[in-house]
């Protein structure tokens, strides 16, 4: 019995989150659509309340159900970075959903049950424990992509995404039964154990199949061609819960399974890692350089910037998984103040999203078109903006890993890449002004606003914050 009060108290913010979310799938069937306000402020306080759970001080590794999942700072930093992500979402949406049409109480319920799987996902230490955790998250993401039921963007996307998810869950399960039979367990530390005595080539094949499954969950390339269209179809605030959380766990997720269980079998996964970096790396500099819809242009930027992530993780090492963590602390905020921007993209009432639009914003809302610039200026890795230090720490790495020609390759593809960035900056400041956005953004848009431009510009003063945190995590993966 004590035993199980241990586990259950190791597993108590999951516990609390998932019970949460029950709670409130009834209120909002009970009471129905009049309580969709209320449903949704209770899921914001609640993503609070299990942040606070989530921080609570633990100094090392805390196991619990025989080792199937545990709790250690590397998982709380992932933790807090997803529940802040899904946190921001649900701001996002307050006003949105209910402009659209579409306040159902049935939003922030998925929201939360997805958060709920990202959750037991970074934490996961048997390969058990993770595909539960995954697809948990997928279900609950891929009714949220298809959200918009009466939009026929809306439910091509969601089809589209559960067709290959699925697919990729199928590719991925195939994988870990690979694993399991060549190794005899599913335990992240029985693995390694097994690996460290040598790897055959059955184990490769599973390795691969498992790699598979995982880019696609980060839209790595070639497994990303969901992204643009999930991007563009579903609604601006679910796409920015999209690039937001599950990018995080789903990352997270690699490191922990490639390092945790496979770390001895590095140098047999260390080049197609490389390779899918640097791909995607390339992708997300290239074709984002003909798009015209915003969204779809944040989608490659989002396939790119996993390519820089991919770099820590394929250098294998404790400062690659440091600079994996700073990246992601750094995209989630950072990439919470574009999707406002676009937000906040309307003309009497209805939504716009080509890139054309913003032409002369910087006249006609000379905020607005400052925060975004600042936010793409980031992104493309310009110093003293957040985003330089993201690459730097993750470019660091590599060279320190001895990786230089993939570190070369990730510079010339941010050069590259800046081209679309600076693009927008070009038509906000230089092209002929066009009708006037809407300007009313509502006090939830305006505080994410606020809050992600203080960070993108004042990163350098608060970094020491970020980085010693990450870095207490990333020793407890890799001492």
């Amino acid at each position: 019995m004590n035993g199980f009060s241990t586990d259950v108290m190791t597993l108590l913010p999951e516990l609390v989150l998932a019970g949460g979310a029950m709670v409130l799938l009834l209120l909002g069937a009970i009471r129905g659509e009049k309580q969709v306000a209320l449903v949704s402020w209770l899921a914001i306080v609640l993503l609070a309340g299990v942040a606070y759970l989530v921080m609570m001080p633990v100094s090392q590794a805390t196991h619990a159900f025989g080792g199937a999942f545990v709790v250690d700072p590397f998982a709380r930093f992932a933790k807090v970075l997803i529940l802040l992500g899904s946190g921001l979402a649900l701001l996002m949406a307050q006003d949105f959903l209910k402009i659209e049409g579409l306040a159902k109480f049935e939003f922030p319920v998925l929201v939360l049950l997805a958060t709920t799987g990202m959750m037991l996902m970074v934490s996961a230490s048997s390969f058990i424990a993770l595909y539960m955790g995954l697809e948990l998250q997928s279900l609950a993401l891929y009714v949220l992509a298809a959200f918009h039921r009466d939009s026929l963007r809306s439910t091509e996307a969601g089809l589209k995404y559960f067709v290959l998810g699925a697919l990729s869950s199928g590719m991925m399960l195939y994988g870990i039964s690979l694993i399991y039979g060549f190794t005899g367990t599913t335990d992240f530390a029985g693995v390694a154990a097994v690996a460290s005595h040598g790897v055959g080539i059955g184990l490769i094949f599973g390795i691969v199949f498992l790699i598979s499954g995982l880019a696609f969950k980060i839209s790595a390339v070639p497994f990303h061609m969901w992204t643009p269209d999930v991007y563009e179809g579903a609604p601006t605030p679910i796409t920015a819960f999209f690039s937001m959380s599950p990018k995080v766990a789903a990352m997270i997720l690699f490191l922990r399974a490639m390092l945790g269980a496979l770390g001895p079998a590095i140098h047999q996964w260390q080049q197609i890692i490389i390779a899918i970096s640097v791909l995607s790396m390339a992708l997300g500099a290239v074709a984002a350089i003909g798009q015209t819809n915003i969204k779809r242009l944040m989608a490659y930027s989002s396939i790119g910037h996993m390519g820089y992530a991919l770099l820590g993780l394929a250098a294998g090492t404790q400062m690659g998984i440091k600079g994996v963590l700073i990246y992601l602390a750094i995209y989630v905020l950072t990439n919470a103040g574009v999707f406002v921007c676009i937000l906040a993209m309307r003309r009497d009432g209805e939504p716009v999203e080509t890139i054309a639009d913003l032409a002369g914003l910087a006249r006609t809302r000379p905020g607005l078109a400052f925060a975004l610039m600042m936010f793409m200026v980031s992104l493309s890795g310009i110093p003293p903006f957040a985003g330089f230090f993201a690459k730097f720490y993750v470019f660091l790495a590599a060279i320190d890993a001895h990786l230089y020609i993939p570190a070369v390759l990730g510079v010339v593809a941010s050069v590259v890449g800046a081209y679309y960035y600076w693009r927008i900056f070009k038509v906000m400041y230089f092209d002929e002004p066009a009708a006037p956005f809407d300007r009313e953004l509502g006090a939830p848009l305006n505080f994410i606003l606020a809050a992600s431009a203080a960070f993108t510009l004042l990163f350098i003063v608060g970094a020491p914050f970020v980085v010693n945190a990450a870095d207490a995590a990333s020793r407890t993966l890799i001492p």
